[in-house]
């Protein structure tokens, strides 16, 4: 099990948490809490958790948390700070696409493009669709998928050259640099899968799930905002049927 995002994740480190877009996590998660009304002691289920944040901000809010991710040094680097936060969060390697869970948990979320738009450059998107059914699978029935995911309006409203996006599959390839915890600094290719609201309904819908929200958000600034073309995500919320529709 090896992914082209493993060796980012290794090199940036903690340093990860550096960067802007993760500076919206208190207010991210406080919003989820409210919208699907959680209660303590919750089972959720954090898929590519990253070095652990949304994971460690519902712990210490009284959920019962198990985060995934690709990342052996994320995955460290989670039950790390878990330790020295006395947190009861787990942390565990795994590839989002073939999750071991079955009906276990109250809530399955990937935010931030955590285990879901980063997965691949299939031409298909077969990868992302996989993420969605094995996220749905580990749904208990009554229980809610969360997801944000990256918006095609606004990466093509903001686009800086037409030669880094793919439209026939909706991937934006670009180069970017990253840097560490120190004074390293390395160029690396980043492949992005940017959705349009038509799309994440019908993956989710085609997952067996029920669509309850689907807004646009910015990290850190989660609102029930109709989608528009200048806001850079999309929130999905849907809810796993209690039981199987009779034929």
């Amino acid at each position: 099990m090896n992914h082209w995002f493993e060796d980012m994740a290794d090199f940036m480190g903690p340093a990860y948490l550096r960067y802007s877009f993760t500076k919206g996590t208190e207010q991210e998660v406080g919003f989820l809490i409210s919208t699907l009304g959680l209660q303590p002691r919750a089972r959720i289920l954090d898929v590519g958790c990253g070095p652990g944040r949304h994971s460690l901000a519902l712990s210490r809010r009284g959920m019962d948390v198990i985060g995934v991710d690709i990342s052996a040094r994320f995955v460290d680097l989670a039950g790390e700070a878990a330790a020295a936060d006395g947190s009861t969060a787990r942390f565990e390697r795994g590839d989002a696409r073939a999750l071991s869970f079955c009906n276990e948990f109250d809530v399955v979320l990937s935010l931030c493009q955590g285990g879901f738009g980063l997965v691949g450059r299939e031409e298909d998107g077969a990868a992302d669709a996989q993420v969605i059914g094995a996220m749905a699978r580990a749904l208990r029935p009554g229980g809610r998928l969360v997801v944000s995911a990256f918006s095609a309006y606004f990466m093509l409203r903001n686009l800086e050259t037409s030669d880094s996006f793919d439209a026939a599959t909706g991937v934006n390839h670009e180069r970017t640099e990253l840097r560490d915890g120190a004074e390293g600094r390395c160029d690396v290719d980043l492949w992005t899968t940017c959705f349009t609201p038509r799309e994440l309904r019908l993956m989710v819908e085609r997952a067996g799930l029920v669509v309850e929200h689907l807004w646009s958000v910015t990290p850190g600034d989660y609102a029930e905002r109709a989608p528009v073309v200048d806001q850079p995500e999309f929130l999905i919320i849907a809810r796993k049927p209690d039981r199987s529709p009779t034929p």
